[in-house]
């Protein structure tokens, strides 16, 4: 395991605070990683418990993307490669990566990220 590069060992903090605050939001909004509204079947307005819960699911989806970046920063610094782009292997801009912290790709190379992370690839 390479070590974390000074300028970024505080990374780590809030990447962790990041991971607790998102799987707390997750979990706030899934029972058991489903979408579940605590309505009975009797409830006279089933159209708004729909659009509830599909509005709830596609939250649940973009906050389970955003777990996926934070994990993949958080792996980045365990084996020593956060801050250099996946696919060049130079270093990420600064400026970019205090913009966007999680990110793996540098500006040259922002259009080959995939736009929503899976937990594969």
């Amino acid at each position: 395991m390479r070590a974390v590069p000074t300028d970024h060992e505080d990374k780590r903090s809030v990447f962790t605070e990041e991971r607790q605050h998102l799987l707390q939001q997750i979990d706030e909004l899934t029972v058991g990683g489903q979408v579940d509204l605590d309505f009975d079947d009797d409830f006279s307005d089933r159209s708004l418990v729909a659009s509830e819960q599909g509005e709830n699911r596609s939250l649940a989806s973009v906050l389970q993307a955003q777990l996926i970046l934070v994990e993949r920063a958080l792996a980045r610094l365990d084996d020593g490669t956060y801050g250099t782009c996946e696919i060049c292997s130079n270093p990420i801009g600064a400026a970019r990566l205090e913009a966007l912290p999680a990110t793996s790709y540098c500006i040259e190379h922002a259009d080959t990220a995939p736009r929503w992370p899976t937990e594969q690839g």
